[in-house]
């Protein structure tokens, strides 16, 4: 690989004597990992179950390596099932810098594909609110589909730009993560493009536009809120120099020591930097605090929507057939489709929402039609009908490719489950189960 001569000038002045050393390692594999969803499984049952070797991540408390030349894994059943998600190992570095707690309320403001909401979620347990924005909708798409996959039902799924999405939300969250666009120099390692599309000119653009989100994240954070900043690029500009300008910029935000216990020292003492020396591709996390001390401001709450009666008694009656105790979130309809909302929050109007908690289903000719995302977020515990399959059963795949499979289950509609964690759902009648595994999830 030929890298620009003027990113090597750069990088000499970040590396010093390590430059060699980087310049060397292109000839070794990246690094690959994957993160625990601890909303579907934990790492004691996960690993276990994995056709591949795994080493714990320095980065992250749930996160492993896993082999460079592995393939195929998206295709896996325990993939399928939400247990984990494909993460390279130093990208998980930055949520970890965010202290979640449970009961947090985080924004995730740059959030597609869905890697750090899918930790922020994990680490949050149901508790809380993870607001996951992505300006542009075809990716925001994407963020949504690992929103279901990752069993969240405490989200909301958003696409709007940040200077347009964060007054509406003034001190609304304790934790912003912003992990923010850049010239991608972290993944030259495996991004032949990446290499190809680097300029001198595209790092001082993308520095720009990091400061302008930023200033824009700013307002979202309640006083005493921590946010992080993170990009996967070793640039000064975009990295150090951002900080201080943001720091001369939002007097109301102070540097927050990170007490580095990986990476290298960048001579910042609120960040740290990754390189494929330290074991990570490249990422550089910066952490903040909003001076002062303020509880985070509530979400306008309004009245419950009127549902007709009739339709109230249908929903109802749906949700006691496919729970146990039904989930304590409001109900709220529209078109004809059936949604569970986070309990108590009322989203400001013009914020272009894609979902808000969990789609439960269309109803159709007096009755629902349950959907995906109303199983897959759900907990198995609380659901009436489960059909839990081993992962070496010969089930698990005929599902996942569409087929109809026996079912020793009661009649009616059933989640299917992958070792425990919920993969979708089918209805049973006759011992067999009709599948609904969404044909664009198959395999």
């Amino acid at each position: 690989m030929i890298l620009p001569n003027d990113f090597l000038n750069e990088i000499k002045k970040v590396l010093g004597n390590d430059t060699d050393e980087y310049i060397k390692a292109f000839n070794e594999p990246p690094y690959r990992g994957i993160s625990v969803n601890r909303l579907k499984t934990t790492p004691e049952k996960l690993i276990p179950l994995l056709d591949f070797e795994t080493k714990k991540s320095p980065f992250y408390s749930d996160g492993y390596y896993i082999p460079s030349d592995i393939t195929g894994i998206g295709a896996s059943p325990l993939h399928h099932a939400g247990g984990f998600y494909v993460q390279e190992p130093s990208a998980s570095s930055a949520v970890e810098l965010l202290e979640i707690q449970k009961g947090d309320f985080v924004l995730d403001l740059c959030a597609a594909p869905g890697g750090k909401s899918a930790q922020i979620a994990s680490l949050l347990g149901g508790s809380g609110l993870i607001w996951s924005n992505e300006p542009i909708k075809k990716r925001a798409n994407i963020l949504l589909s690992n929103h279901e996959r990752m069993g969240i039902s405490n989200g909301i799924v958003s696409f709007r730009y940040p200077d347009e999405l964060c007054p509406k939300l003034e001190g609304t969250f304790d934790k912003v993560l912003v992990d923010a666009p850049c010239s991608g120099e972290g993944m030259f390692r495996k991004d032949n493009d990446a290499v190809n599309e680097w300029s001198r000119e595209h790092v001082i653009s993308c520095a720009n536009r990091q400061l302008e989100i930023l200033k824009s994240a700013v307002t979202s954070l309640r006083e005493g809120g921590i946010l992080v900043y993170s990009t996967c690029t070793f640039s000064p500009e975009e990295n150090e120099m951002t900080v201080q300008r943001f720091l001369e910029a939002c007097p109301e935000m102070e540097a927050y020591d990170i007490g580095r216990h990986f990476g290298r020292d960048t001579g910042l003492g609120n960040a740290v930097r990754i390189t494929p020396l330290e074991g990570g591709e490249g990422h550089f996390a910066a952490r903040f605090r909003k001076k002062g001390d303020s509880p985070r401001k509530p979400f306008k709450h309004s009245k419950p929507q009127n549902i007709q009666k009739g339709t109230k008694k249908l929903i109802d009656a749906f949700l006691e057939d496919i729970f146990i105790t039904p989930p304590d979130m409001d109900i709220e309809v529209y078109k004809n489709c059936v949604y569970l909302r986070p309990k108590n929050i009322t989203v400001p109007d013009g914020m272009l929402i894609l979902r808000s908690g969990v789609y439960a289903g269309e109803i159709i000719n007096n009755r629902i039609e349950p959907a995906h995302s109303l199983f897959v977020t759900s907990d198995p515990s609380k659901l009436r009908r489960v059909l839990d399959l081993k992962l070496d059963d010969p089930r698990v795949m005929q599902y996942l490719s569409g087929m109809e499979i026996d079912c020793e289950n009661e009649k009616g509609w059933t989640a299917v489950a992958i070792e425990g964690m919920i993969t979708g759902f089918g209805k049973c009648s006759s011992s067999r189960l009709k599948n609904k595994y969404p044909k664009g999830l198959r395999i």
